[in-house]
């Protein structure tokens, strides 16, 4: 029978610091693939009988371990422990991505030649199979007032995505340099004509996502921005209910992403 194992017994060396889980080679039904999954326990969970909020974070190879990133490490263990100074707890499970699969999963809108578009597959594995697998084992707050989604670029995508299909599960998310125009601009029309959701929305960009492709950093720039727009539109007040960043000079990178993270989690997890 397969059982939650210490991180450390499945990766050596690392760089991940506090309570890390896995759960190793969870079978999705729904996309017909297998991957471990990662849990971040806060620092009072061995010591109390509190029950925490919960964020799904997408890419989790990248998020605990430099040695298991591809791109850089997010370092989200190291900020949560920090925050738990400020009385900020949460469980944080790490989802990582399908490999040379990610652009069909992270993408709810199919598009040939770019993506086959099973977004809306990969949402019902995390709602149908990882969500209830964490919330069976750990000492989880399971309704959507507690739970949120949290990526960047098409993991941006795919929790915006999230939480507009899936409003009775989340209620929070971090939606961190989107990937927007990708699936013909598709995630526009949906989140335009969708019912306001309660919740809260993090979204931010950096000027210089593409680096020195100015084109490539306008299309993600013009792209939150216009989304910030819909979302005002839609109700969503600026400060409370939603934060929206432009940092000036940020890139695409987790270097980046892991800088703007405290900040984040703050918003998302507070109240």
């Amino acid at each position: 029978m397969t059982t939650w194992q210490p991180y450390s017994s499945r990766h050596t060396p690392h760089t991940v610091t506090g309570d890390v889980r896995v759960y190793p080679m969870l079978d999705s039904p729904q996309l017909g693939n297998r991957r471990d999954i990662l849990v971040y326990l806060p620092p009072t969970y061995t010591t109390s009988d509190r029950r925490y909020p919960v964020l799904y974070m997408h890419d989790g190879q990248n998020l605990f371990d430099m040695h298991t990133s591809y791109a850089g490490e997010w370092r989200v263990d190291e900020t949560m422990e920090a925050l738990s100074h400020e009385g900020i707890e949460a469980i944080v499970v790490g989802i990582p991505n399908g490999g040379e699969r990610r652009v069909h999963e992270y993408s709810p809108f199919p598009k040939e030649g770019e993506s086959e578009g099973q977004g809306a597959l990969y949402m019902r594995f995390l709602v149908e199979t990882v969500k209830p697998l964490v919330d069976s084992t750990f000492r989880t707050l399971p309704g959507r007032e507690h739970t949120g989604l949290a990526g960047s670029s098409m993991g941006g995508l795919i929790s915006l995505y999230g939480l507009f299909q899936h409003p009775d599960v989340f209620s929070r998310a971090g939606v961190i340099s989107p990937a927007f125009w990708f699936g013909d601009l598709g995630i526009y029309d949906l989140v335009d004509t969708a019912t306001f959701i309660p919740g809260k929305i993090w979204l931010d960009v950096g000027t210089q996502e593409g680096g020195e492709e100015e084109m490539v950093s306008q299309m993600y720039l013009f792209g939150a921005q216009r989304m910030h727009g819909i979302l005002q539109v839609k109700g969503y007040r600026e400060g409370d209910t939603l934060r929206y960043l432009e940092d000036k000079g940020g890139i695409h990178n987790e270097a980046d992403w892991a800088r703007r993270l405290p900040d984040i989690l703050r918003f998302l997890l507070r109240g």
